[in-house]
């Protein structure tokens, strides 16, 4: 007989968890207790929010569910951020909330919640566990649900009293990992597809992918001669110093890539749904019919015509397609071939950074130093805003698991993402690029990074304002400033008040010998740039914005 808090870490456990993320609470005081005596690291965070976004980053960069724990009511509703990150980014996640004891329920009891109904547009599955006997059961489910077809998140609600209650249950066996694979005839399909195409683009996006399958693909790449381009915040997928990388198709694309895929007349999209963002809008691939011959391999067969109608839908996970495919060569040489280099040529122009703009700082070169200090496993996180636009744009990146962004463009994803990274790979750099309006909203996670002695280096990109919506609203309402200015704090002298290391650039001469300060500090570190909010676009300033010019 056991106590269901004891069953809940005996079935994580039986499924391979080694580290949980949480911000403690009363309602699942007995998991508590019970993790105790168990081989799981238990990491404390300082918002729900913070913690489950290091859970998402987790899933991320390992392919295995990054485990939550929260406490009911408002700390589920903090959670639900990353949550919602992880549906729409297809991260593998499960959340654990303690939930109200059974005979309050139904009565509106401190901090209760439906978190079936509250979770259930933004979680691939939600499930509340009242009998203690049943949690083998349903939290070994969880694991096959979060990581099988399309990943996402899973919800599960424990009521506080069946975490108490004694029961005998089945010792807890892990889950069976499903693969879904092509089919020969697919296989076939796609070759004759290939054999007559004379514009063909690669698109590249998704989860369930590994180092091996990254591989594969490069080498199918290389034998096809194929232009290959990285979804949206998917820059890790292939590296971008090959002659066959073509650029991410994202926010911001590059026109010349833009218009290759819009006169593509084969498109193979392996892993992404193409959504929105990817999409330009949904200008580079049409919905829901296609102006190109679009090949469709995902893990789900949901995806597979949802929102585009494919020429040829394969269901099969990015890993499992690209180990099939890698043995197909073509019967002569590509007539495309000569192509695909322009395409290369084209990307390494437009992420060379420049080296002026307005202001003191100027970014081009601290991406240019950047490049050159940074080792290629090093790990690169950020939120959203436009600061980002240097990273995505000129960070050439070079190998598997060394990016953690959101696709769904939540801010405040950076910092924590960072703790999480440097936990999982203590030995390998963990840089966080910051806004100040991004950092402030799960900075306090720099406070975890602090605790656990995880030296990571976030640079807070400052310009005093929400910069991406003070670009759109001087766009649209041209000098009717309104809930966009910001006064912040001293960034530098905020991480020496949680114990860490701070500088502050106000001259681009500043940044090297401060990030090396930083660096070799080995403490968590805060580097804040000082940037003069006109230089609001690498290309463009805000006053050309503003004017339309």
């Amino acid at each position: 007989m056991k106590t269901g808090g004891q069953l809940i870490v005996d079935t994580l456990v039986a499924n391979g968890t080694d580290r949980i993320y949480c911000v403690p609470g009363e309602s699942y005081l007995a998991v508590l207790d019970a993790l105790h005596d168990s081989p799981i690291r238990t990491i404390v965070c300082r918002q729900e929010g913070g913690a489950a976004m290091m859970a998402d980053c987790h899933g991320r960069l390992t392919g295995k569910p990054g485990i939550c724990f929260v406490t009911r009511g408002p700390g589920a509703t903090n959670a639900s951020a990353g949550i919602h990150i992880a549906m729409q980014d297809s991260v593998p996640v499960i959340l654990f909330i303690g939930q109200v004891a059974s005979h309050a329920k139904q009565r509106e009891a401190f901090q209760e919640v439906d978190y079936v109904r509250f979770f259930g547009d933004i979680a691939k599955w939600v499930v509340e566990i009242d009998d203690a006997a049943r949690i083998p059961e349903f939290v070994t489910r969880a694991f096959a649900v979060a990581t099988s077809g399309r990943p996402g998140p899973v919800v599960i609600s424990l009521s506080e009293d069946m975490l108490t209650s004694l029961a005998e249950a089945p010792a807890a066996l892990p889950h069976t990992p499903v693969e879904t694979r092509p089919g020969e005839a697919e296989l076939d399909a796609l070759e004759k597809l290939l054999g007559k195409a004379k514009r063909p683009f690669v698109i590249l996006g998704g989860t369930r992918w590994d180092a091996a399958a990254v591989a594969r693909m490069r080498t199918i790449a290389e034998a096809w001669s194929l232009p290959v381009g990285c979804s949206f915040r998917r820059q890790m997928l292939f590296d971008h110093l090959h002659p066959n990388y073509a650029g991410d198709v994202g926010i911001g694309i590059n026109p010349k890539l833009a218009t290759a895929i819009k006169q593509a007349d084969l498109v193979l999209l392996i892993g992404g749904r193409m959504g929105e963002m990817p999409s330009s809008d949904y200008t580079l691939l049409k919905s829901p019919y296609p102006d190109q011959t679009l090949v469709h391999v995902h893990a789900d067969a949901g995806e597979l015509g949802r929102v585009y109608r494919p020429t040829l839908a394969i269901n099969a996970s990015p890993s499992a397609f690209v180990e099939a495919f890698a043995g197909r060569k073509p019967a002569a040489t590509p007539a495309w071939a000569d192509e695909t280099p322009k395409l290369h040529a084209a990307y390494l122009d437009w992420s060379t950074p420049p080296e002026s703009g307005p202001g003191a700082v100027q970014m081009g070169p601290i991406m240019n130093y950047l490049e050159k200090m940074l080792p290629d496993d090093a790990i690169l996180t950020n939120g959203a805003g436009n600061y980002a636009t240097w990273v995505h744009r000129f960070h050439r990146s070079r190998r598997f698991a060394t990016q953690a962004a959101p696709t769904s463009g939540s801010m405040g994803y950076g910092t924590p993402a960072a703790v999480a990274a440097k936990e999982l790979f203590p030995e390998r750099d963990v840089i966080a690029f910051a806004g100040d309006g991004c950092f402030l909203m799960n900075g306090q996670e720099f406070a975890t990074a602090v605790q656990y002695d995880l030296p990571i280096i976030v640079v807070v990109v400052n310009n005093g304002i929400y910069g991406t919506i003070r670009m759109h609203q001087e766009r649209e309402y041209p000098g009717r400033v309104v809930a966009t200015d910001l006064k912040n704090p001293d960034f530098a002298a905020l991480a020496r008040a949680y114990g860490g290391h701070g500088e502050t650039v106000d001259k681009t001469a500043d940044f090297a010998p401060a990030f090396e300060r930083a660096r070799a500090s080995g403490k968590p570190s805060i580097v804040e740039i000082r940037l003069d909010p006109e230089a609001i676009t690498p290309t463009r300033t805000m006053t050309q914005i503003r004017d339309r010019t």
